[in-house]
């Protein structure tokens, strides 16, 4: 962990722990016994999201050429989704693995690593359609006062996102992957690197042919927004299990809202405390009080545990397992 990374896990802890003590652990605790084995069932439901989040990737590869399994790219997915969830690693190092996760069973660099990363960046260009679809719906429902004090600094998140991708597929365009590459070995010397050059300009090409089709673009595009949209089943059931059942249309609201404020403190690890202040924040506008928020934003942590920590287990099974085999070259054609 870099000083940097520790730094920003330290303010969102110090901010989690306050917004903890601010309601009151104790009310906090009791709301989430109160839902008790309903975790689970919400835990459960995130499959539903993280299968069309893996499809999504899955339409990216070229569908006469050899690609990975169904089965194999979801588990990838859970695997890089646990990373960015539960390790500081930022949101780089959730799909860096994927990438792994999936070269180590032979697939190939190239045409892996531009899906992932493709994938990557249309999941938050959805993201912030979504968003902006939840903000549609908080002008709908806030009042003059509320639509200054919270609609502000969520339009304010959106707008981070969207330069955040902007700037991301601007740089894959120009050929992120090998100018980094070459720029790293100018820093470093000595070494030759010239196959690795050759497969990070490899990589650029498949990025670029893959924002060219515009048919898998407007597939991965889709199924990423409609991820985002059932995701909100996951809010629509903890509340339930809660005992402040509220509409689709509330639970949409707090989702798309809540994921992009999320989403802007990506820096973060785990967008931890501010995940919490996002939902106490919007809590009003749909009539939940504090505690049931911030015990909401508690549940989807819970989930993130149920799900990541096996995720983790799985992918370090995976490390082990390719050390003992030992790892195969990396294929670099398509």
């Amino acid at each position: 962990m870099t000083r940097v990374s520790f730094m920003l896990l330290s303010i969102g802890t110090a901010l989690f722990v306050a917004l903890l003590a601010w309601q009151g652990l104790g009310s906090v605790a009791s709301l989430l016994a109160v839902a008790g084995w309903g975790l689970v069932v919400v835990a459960a439901f995130h499959a539903l999201p993280l299968v069309i989040d893996a499809a999504a990737i899955a339409v990216l590869y070229d569908a006469r050429a050899p690609r990975p399994g169904a089965a194999r790219i979801l588990v990838a997915r859970w695997a890089g989704e646990s990373v960015n969830s539960l390790l500081p690693a930022g949101q780089i190092g959730g799909p860096v693995l994927m990438v792994r996760y999936l070269t180590q069973r032979g697939e190939a660099l190239p045409a892996t690593a531009a899906a992932i990363t493709v994938s990557t960046t249309m999941q938050a260009a959805a993201q912030i359609v979504f968003a902006l679809l939840g903000l549609a719906l908080f002008g709908m429902a806030a009042t003059a006062g509320s639509l200054t004090r919270v609609g502000e600094p969520v339009l304010v998140a959106t707008l981070v996102l969207l330069v955040v991708v902007v700037a991301f597929v601007r740089a894959q365009r120009h050929g992120v992957f090998g100018r980094g590459l070459r720029f790293v070995s100018q820093l470093l010397g000595r070494r030759d690197w010239s196959q690795l050059t050759s497969q990070a300009d490899a990589i650029d090409r498949a990025v670029r042919t893959l924002y060219a089709d515009r048919r898998r673009m407007t597939a991965t595009f889709v199924l990423s927004l409609v991820g985002w949209l059932v995701g909100t089943g996951e809010v629509w059931l903890a509340l339930r299990f809660l005992g402040h059942p509220v509409g689709w249309t509330e639970a949409l609201l707090l989702e798309s809202v809540g994921q992009a404020i999320r989403g802007a403190a990506f820096a973060i690890p785990g967008s931890l405390g501010v995940q919490e202040g996002g939902y106490l924040l919007l809590a009003p506008l749909v009539g939940l009080p504090p505690d049931t928020a911030l015990a909401l934003s508690l549940a989807k942590r819970v989930r993130e545990l149920m799900f990541g920590l096996p995720g983790l287990v799985a992918l370090q099974w995976s490390e082990r397992r390719s050390q003992r085999v030992g790892a195969a070259p990396l294929p670099v054609a398509d």
